[in-house]
Order: structure tokens, then sequence, then C-alpha cells
């Protein structure tokens, strides 16, 4: 055997006799690929051959054109054409060595370990992946040509370029080949190349075509108008017989225009954006260089582990620790707020399996990276796997997982009954948390010390559980408490300069996500004024018609967008990457600006000529501090960052400082404000204190660890934030059940910047409540958010004016908060039909030819900005349609009772719970979305679907009863009243359930509302004729 060829799944073996090649090979190479015709021979009488790599079957015309006219590479394996004799020259071809391609034609030139000639060696047709293995040109005089890879660069991505051109250079080297002054200057150049990429931007923004936009904002010019004449003939032109109804109908309709005009202007300037994960690399994970990406710390909130499955906590917490990032750079925070015994537990089994875990997904690449839905994925594992051993480490690993889920289940089981003396550790002391409102604050640290390495001896993410303390009569504020006690002990103990929150059922989804937000927030310019990047959520679970509009669509893909060409999209509470400073409630640094020019034309104290004349202070602050925290701020200060928080200025102003104390000397002053005015912003820890005035994170110099957990300890206990600011303009902001809203909103209005990042792969995906019930609960609790913030001094109606708030911001936050009232006009319009189909009555006059066109013009002006929208935005007209419908469905119910409970709260003091309760589900898949479970939330929606149909029968009943010129007014009643309906028969379809069954409660209060609606229409009587004149009655005397 002369020599060998290996590609991926085969071997190929050159006979120094005679060489065939296979059948099939050699008649589907007679038929072009690209034209099919036929590919015809050469002058010699052989086969036509145009790429010597892989042999793609391309006849001489195709690859003519393709030489002339495209990008001159083969259609299967990329590499570059090569010039076959007598074929015209292109561009390129002057730089390959010593016309290679013409001594392959015209010589039989023989390689010095090689004994066939080079014309066989052209005619074989051979199967081998180009990524592996590549076939090279040798000249006479024995040097390579090289060169031909230069073409290729465009093709892959920087990675996959430099593997591969380090590949070909051992290759070369091994085989003598290569001169080492070939190889310096193929490192010149391959060097001079990445640092011009590196040099690229990390990312671009991608704006909407105006082929798209700019319609679709003339419609919205056009229905402003078109509002504004209807509202002209709606109130001129009132209904006198129905003067109430008119009125009610006028003013609802004012609101809904007002909330329309809330919701529409800030998706005037929709945007997208683009990143660049290879420029990223380039910049940041350098050969032979320290690696310069960011730490993140991630953080995971827990409850109560038995309403949220320790598996999918655990798969979310797997997903982080297999996450593409350095794992030194990675640290993983479960914040346990139940302080339970099973989460604990679940952890530690939890850190165990990831030592197999992790390994594995790295070695393979896998996606998703959370195991209970990467084996449940109905997709084609295979694809794209070409190690032989994948398939026998993953079944292995789907056994491993198996196991680990029955012990998972069994602690399930097990703290199902607890014992009467509380639950006992391992090693015989009684768990801290037995009493989960008065336990002190625990840490536990799983991963990232010293051995805990996974099963290849590599290092692992850290993991860390935290519970804070709890006592009775403290404050504790929920999540946002929560949160807040994460953010602190993280900065003592990994202090990272950025972090990501997600919900506990929030897995990553895509391994690459925190390399996209990187790519924003270690941007040069963009970076350091962003407060946070937001994540659409996306989710799993949800049935294929998405009933009650779980994935909420139309907010991520289009509300969000348009924000994101504003000041940036709201922040959502999961799947967000924050920067540590921003929470600590700094203000963004400012770019200087240029300063006005002056003259001498006009005397000093007059500013007609160019602009006013600005005095600065000359005052010096004493610069002979040594203090930790006066060094620290003074380094913080003339880096050229001007941090001031509103409101409290002189919290970092040092000069005003010193002017309010006597008795001191200079550095004495400064130092003991500096140290008073953070302690009451922060909070007595002088580790975190420090940590809060590094910029890019890490940890005061001369720490050790058990020093470092202590004072973690100190920072979570119930007494930390009191006479402080948390919570009130530091971390996440107290005072509202949605403190996502609440936190966010404060950050932009300190003049912060946010951005959307929509990866291809989503980036997270969590779980939604997919059953009519618990989906009406929900909503309840982000409306109650937003009532709460309407009625304190944080509503965006007057909070932050002298802010850094822009105005179409303000326009999407005053939206965000003032929704849930628009449910009290929606419930009166939806009654209108009714009881206009029950009295006779009707809210719009006979219309005139004028009025009519107003109407049509506002029904088709509505219609094409929907229709505008969908098609800028790419969002499914199905989904549009659920979400119309759940905003009529959710008006009338969730967002009713929000706002009573809303008011009852924070007026009254009266906290009211509607509780939920479960019946029997199916097990079938999707089968909790035909769970119902009892709660008043469903009373008013029910009652208008059957006020509306009972309103429809006695219109029609009337109609006939009165004769053919009743049917017209008919019309417009019936309009209304199917369109109530419409929008309300995905809550009628999950009220009857799968088995057509409902509940009598529903029933009764159901049928007691109607009854009395109906007792008061008989009252009325709309059917007779009413009486003018005296009552006759028979006397009985018979005349």
């Amino acid at each position: 055997m002369a020599g060998l060829i290996t590609g991926s799944n085969s071997h190929f073996s050159h006979d120094s006799d005679e060489h065939k090649p296979p059948p099939a090979n050699k008649s589907s190479s007679k038929i072009c690929r690209v034209c099919g015709d036929e590919i015809g021979y050469k002058e010699n009488g052989e086969l036509f051959v145009a790429c010597h790599v892989c042999s793609f079957p391309v006849c001489k015309p195709c690859y003519e054109y393709e030489r002339s006219e495209g990008n001159q590479c083969c259609p299967q394996c990329n590499s570059r054409y090569k010039r076959h004799k007598g074929c015209p020259r292109v561009v390129g071809d002057e730089d390959e060595n010593l016309d290679g391609d013409d001594f392959e034609d015209e010589f039989p030139v023989k390689n010095h370990h090689d004994d066939l000639d080079q014309n066989r060696d052209v005619n074989h047709v051979e199967s081998v992946d180009y990524n592996q293995q590549k076939l090279h040109t040798f000249s006479s005089a024995g040097s390579v040509t090289g060169k031909d890879l230069e073409g290729e660069k465009e093709f892959y991505s920087n990675e996959e370029w430099q593997e591969r051109v380090e590949k070909w250079k051992v290759r070369q080297e091994k085989r003598g080949l290569l001169n080492k002054e070939d190889g310096k200057e193929d490192q010149g150049e391959e060097d001079e190349y990445l640092m011009a990429e590196a040099r690229q931007p990390l990312w671009r923004k991608v704006p909407i075509p105006s082929s798209l936009i700019n319609p679709y904002r003339i419609v919205i010019v056009m229905r402003l108008v078109i509002l504004a004449f209807f509202f002209r003939f709606r109130i001129l032109t009132p209904a006198y017989d129905a003067y109430p109804l008119w009125l009610i109908s006028v003013i609802c309709e004012i609101w809904f225009a007002l909330s329309w005009i809330l919701d529409q202007f800030p998706k005037w300037l929709p945007i997208t954006r683009e990143t660049y994960l290879d420029r990223l690399s380039i910049r940041f994970e350098r050969e032979g260089e320290p690696n310069q990406l960011s730490p993140v710390d991630v953080f995971v909130s827990s409850v109560d582990p038995l309403k949220e499955p320790p598996i999918i906590t655990a798969n979310t917490v797997l997903s982080i620790l297999s996450v593409d990032y350095p794992v030194e750079k990675v640290t993983c925070y479960v914040s346990d707020d139940g302080a339970s015994m099973l989460l604990f537990d679940c952890l530690a089994e939890t850190s165990e399996f990831a030592r197999r875990w992790v390994p594995f997904c790295k070695k393979y690449s896998i996606e998703p990276r959370a195991p209970e839905y990467y084996f449940n994925e109905k997709i084609d594992y295979l694809k794209d796997k070409v190690e032989p051993t994948f398939v026998k480490e993953r079944r292995s690993m789907k056994r491993e997982y198996e196991e680990f889920k029955v012990k998972i289940n069994a602690l399930v089981a097990k703290a199902l009954k607890k014992p009467e003396e509380g639950w006992v550790m391992q090693d015989g002391t009684p768990w801290p948390g037995n009493n989960t409102r008065d336990h002190p604050g625990m840490i536990q640290v799983y991963l990232g010390s010293a051995g805990a390495l996974d099963v290849e001896g590599k290092e692992l993410p850290k993991l860390v559980y935290i519970s804070r303390e709890k006592r009775p009569g403290y404050p504790h504020h929920k999540k946002a408490g929560a949160m807040n006690a994460l953010v602190r002990v993280s900065a003592v103990l990994t202090n990272a300069p950025f972090m990501l929150n997600l919900d506990c059922d929030h897995y990553i989804n895509n391994s690459k996500a925190i390399r996209e937000a990187m790519c924003f927030l270690m941007d040069p310019q963009l970076g350091k004024k962003l407060c946070y990047v937001q994540f659409p959520q996306r989710f799993d679970g949800i049935d294929r018609h998405d009933r009650y509009a779980n994935r909420n669509t139309v907010f991520f893909d289009i509300n969000m967008k348009g924000l994101d060409g504003i000041q940036g999209p709201v922040y959502v509470g999961t799947g967000t990457v924050f920067n540590r400073q921003a929470l600590y409630g700094y203000d963004p640094p400012v770019s200087e600006k240029r300063p006005k020019m002056t003259c001498d034309c006009w005397p000093k104290w007059c500013c007609f000529c160019c602009g006013s004349r600005k005095t600065k202070s000359k005052k010096k602050s004493g610069t002979n501090g040594r203090s930790l925290f006066s060094r620290l701020y003074k380094k913080k200060k003339m880096g050229g960052k001007d941090y001031v928080r509103k409101g409290s200025g002189s919290m970092f102003d040092l000069e005003e400082i010193e002017e309010g104390l006597e008795g001191y000397e200079e550095l004495e002053k400064s130092t003991l404000m500096s140290q008073k005015n953070f302690e009451k912003r922060f909070g007595q820890s002088p580790v975190f204190i420090a940590s809060t005035l590094m910029e890019n994170g890490g940890l005061p110099e001369g720490t050790n660890t058990q020093s470092l957990v202590k004072e973690a300890i100190h920072n979570i206990s119930c007494g930390y934030e009191e006479k402080t600011d948390w919570g009130k303009e530091i971390g996440w902001i107290y005072g509202s059940v949605t403190e996502d809203i609440l936190t966010g909103f404060k950050m932009h209005c300190h003049g912060w910047r946010s951005v959307y990042c929509i990866p291809k792969r989503p980036a997270f995906k969590g779980s939604a409540p997919i059953n009519l019930s618990d989906r009406l609960h929900q909503v309840l609790r982000w409306a109650l958010g937003s009532v709460e913030i309407f009625l304190s001094r944080h509503c965006p109606l007057w909070y932050g004016y002298g802010g850094k708030l822009k105005y179409l911001e303000r326009l999407a936050y005053t939206n965000t908060i003032v929704y849930p009232f628009t449910s009290i006009p929606l419930l009166a319009y939806c009654t209108i039909p009714a009881v206009c189909l029950l009295t006779g009555k009707f809210i719009i006059p006979t219309l005139t030819n004028l009025a009519s066109i107003w109407f049509m013009a506002l029904f088709i002006s509505i219609i094409l900005t929907g229709v505008l929208e969908l098609r800028w935005s790419g969002v499914a007209i199905e989904d549009w349609w659920r979400n119309e419908q759940f905003w009529v469905i959710g008006g009338v119910s969730a967002h009713l009772f929000a706002v009573f409970q809303g008011f009852l709260k924070v007026l009254a003091g009266v906290d009211t719970n509607f509780t939920v309760t479960a019946k029997a589900a199916d097990d079938a898949e999707f089968g909790e979305l035909y769970l119902f479970k009892w709660t008043t939330l469903l009373i008013p929606p029910t009652t208008l679907i059957i006020l509306n149909i009972v309103g429809v029968v006695a219109g029609v009943s009337d109609a006939i009863n009165s004769g053919s010129g009743s049917w017209g007014p008919l019309f417009g009643k019936l309009f209304f009243a199917f369109w109530v309906i419409v929008h309300l028969y995905p809550f009628l379809k999950g009220l009857m359930g799968k088995q057509n069954r409902t509940p009598t409660i529903v029933v009764l209060w159901s049928i007691l509302l109607a009854s009395i609606f109906s007792l008061i229409w008989v009252r009325i009587d709309p059917f007779l004729p009413k009486q003018t004149g005296p009552i006759l009655k028979q006397c009985g005397v018979e005349c």
C-alpha cells in the first residue's frame, strides 16, 4: 500500500497496481450537480474533475462560470477552485505558487514518498471529510502551495480558521515541507488578520427596513387624525333616547384611545440587535494570555421546593454549571427563602451529578444543557455528532440521570412527612431551618472549593446555597429582599461585575447566552452605560394553540423591540444580566462635553454673545486620606466617572462633608465622614462597602475565605438593612409585588440604558401555567403590582422628572401601571351590547353618510395597524389574536380584582387573597390545560357571556315580533355582542373543561346575576307598547 488518507468515517487505500472507483461514484459523477448536464471529458479523454479535494461532480461550463462570476469555490467543500489547463485566469490565480495547476495537468509530478503518478491521483474520486483532511498540491521542487487556504478564510469562524491553520502547519512540519521562515510569515499574516478582526464592534444595530416601518408609522398618524374626527362626531351627536348608555360609551372610548396612545407610541422606533461571538473570543480570549472575560454571578431564587419541584431547580442549576464560559468566572448562588432541608439535600445531589454531567456537555457541545429537557427532546440527537463514543456515553449519562431523578424523588417523598422533633442533618445536628419563620442565616459552598473537580479532573464553577436569616417582627420583602441578600453575599464572596438573575424554573437553553450579553456589557463604548441586558422569555410545555396567550409573544417581540429603540426594555424579572454598579444606585458615567466658545467682545457678566460663562469652583478636598474607603472612592472619582445618587449628593461630595464638620483635622474629617455615609447607605459591612467601589469587580487584598463567609453571614442578617438605602435606592426596590418593574424604572431614571438581546437560539426557557385559573392568578399578581406602583411615590406620572428618563420611555412605564384601570371601562363596554339588546336602545344614533365614512375609516385603520405591526415584527396572526382575546378575558376578571385589591391594600391596609383550590387533572399531555380550579375571578366573565347570549336571543326575538323594519338597527347591536362573545370564547372553552363539566358554584353565581338583569329587563318591558291616557278596566256589568 503506497499511502493512506483518513476521513471522518471511512478509510481509502491507493493500490500500487490499479485502482477502480466505486460504481456509485462513477455513475453519479457523469451528471453535473449544478445544472444537471453531463460533465464531459478533458482533451486526453479522462473525466473532468473540477475540485481536487472532494471531487464534487461539476461540469466545465459551471466550473468556469463559478470562477469568473461566483466566489471561485467548490459548492460542497468550499475549497478554492484550481485553474485547469486551457481555462482563463481569474483574480487570485497569480497567488498560486509556480502555477501548480498547470504542472498537474502537463507533467506527471510524483511525490517523494508516493509511487503513483499525479494523473491517476487527479482522477481518483474520494469521499473525504474536508474538515478533517485536505489534499495539498506539491511542485516539482517539493515545496507546498498552501496559500490556497487564504481563499477559504471567509467561510470559517475565527476559532475554526485558527484551528485549521495550526493543524495544517503540524502536518506540513511532519512531512518536512514547511520552512520556519514560511511559518513566521504566515503567523504574521494570521496575527494581523486576528488583530484587525478583534478591533471590530462586538454587536451591531439592525433597524427595521423602511419599507416595513414607514407605512406602519403613516397608518398610526392617520389613525390619530381619524380618531379626532370620530370623537368629534360621537360627542356632538348624542343618543338622546339612551343618553346614559351613550355617555358611558363615549367615556369608555376616550379611555381606550388614551390607552392605545400609551401603548402605541413607544413602538415608534423598533430595532433589533446582532452580536458577534467570534470577535468577543478574539478580543478577550487570546491564546497564551489570561482570559479577560468578566466574571458573572448567577442568582437562582426559590421559595418553597414542594410547590417548585426540586428536579426543575436542579436542572436550572445544572444548565448554569455547564454553561459555555470560563469555569473560574462563573458562580451560581441559590437562594432558599423557605429554609428547606429538601433543597439543601437536593443541591448536594446535584453537585455530585454535575461532576459527570458538565464534562459530558462540554465534550459533545450538546444543547440544551438541562438534562430533563435534553433527554426529552424529540429530535435527532445524532445530528452533527461525529464522535463514535457519543452514543455509548449518552446512554450511560441517561441512565445516571434516571438514577439521579430517583434520588431526588426519594428526598421529596421523605420531605412530605416531617418528624415531630424536626429535621436532622447527616452529622446528627438539628436543621437550623426547622422553623421557617425564625432561623439564622445559612451559607453552604458545594463546588468551587479545593478538591471539587469533575470526573476528568477539571475545575467546576462554584455552587453556593444561601438562606437569609428570618426573625419575627422583621420585614422580609419577599423576592426583592431575597435578591438583595444575594447581591450582598455575592459581593463579599466573589464580587463579579455582572449578575444574571433567573427564576428556579428558567434554565439556560443556549449555553452561549452569557457570551451574548457580554457582547454588550463589555463593549468599550456602550457597556459603561448599560444597567442590564434583557432576554425574551420563552416557555416549554404550552399547548400548540396557546389558548391563554402564555407565550406573550406580542409583548416580547413587538413592545420590547420598540422600547429597545428608545432607552431600553423594561426589566421582566428573569433572564436579565445586570451591571452591579447600576444596582448600587450610582449614575452612569457622563461623557464630557466640549466647552462653549467665549470671546472678549462683551463684558464678563454679559451672556448675549456666545452663551453664559460658567465659573468653576476651585475647592480642593484633602488628598492625604489613607483609609480604604477614601482611597477607593478617590480612585473611582479620578477615573473619569462621576457617580452621584440623586437626592443625596452630599454623600459622595467630600468638599461639602468637610464644611459641616468642626474639631477635626483635614484628614480625619474626610476619612470619618466617608465611612459614616457609606455605612448609612450600604450598611455596616467594611468588606461590602469596599466591594461597591471596585468597578471591575474582584475582592479586596488580604482577605481569606473564612473571614469572607463570616462577613457574608452578617450581610444576610435580618436587621442589616435597617436605616439603610436598601430597597429604597439600592438593589431591588421594595413597595410592590412586581419589584422588577420598579427596579428597572429606578435605573432608567438615573440615566442608565438597557438592551434587548434576541439570539437565534432562545437564551432561556421556563414553564408557565397553562390552565385558566392559574393563568388568571398570575395576571392578577402582575396587575396588583402595577396598582401598588400607581399609588406609590414611584409612579411614573409624577416621579423622576428631574432625572434622565426619556419621554417615550416614561409613556411605556405609565402604560405598565395604568393598564389595570382599563378593566373598569372594559367591563362597562362589554355590558353595553347586552343592555342595548334587552332595552331596544342603542348608543349610536342614525348614521349620516359622513359619519359612516369615519366609522369605516376607523375600523380599517385598526386592521391596518395590526397587519403592518405583524409584518415588521414577524409575529404570527394566531399569537396576535390570542393576545387580543386574553386582553379582554384578563381585563374583565384579574385586572378588575387587582384594582379593588390594590386600593384596599394601599389605602385601607386590608390584604385580601383569592385562594385556588385544585381538582383532578388528566395524565395526558397538556392535561393541566383541562385542570379546573375554582376562583372568584371566574364570575365576571362568565356573567358577561351569559348576559350577551341572553341579549342576542332577546334582540332576535324582538326583531321577529316587530317585523322587517327593526332588523337594520339590530345588526349594530349584534355586532358588538358577538365581539364580546368571540373575545371571551377561550374563557368559555376553559370553563367547560375537557368533559364539558362546569362546577355548580359557577353556574349558581352566573344564574343569579343573569336573573337580576333579566328581572330588570322584564320590569322595563321593551316588547309591549307603552299606553298613554287613562287605564280602562272592565266594569263587570253586562250591557
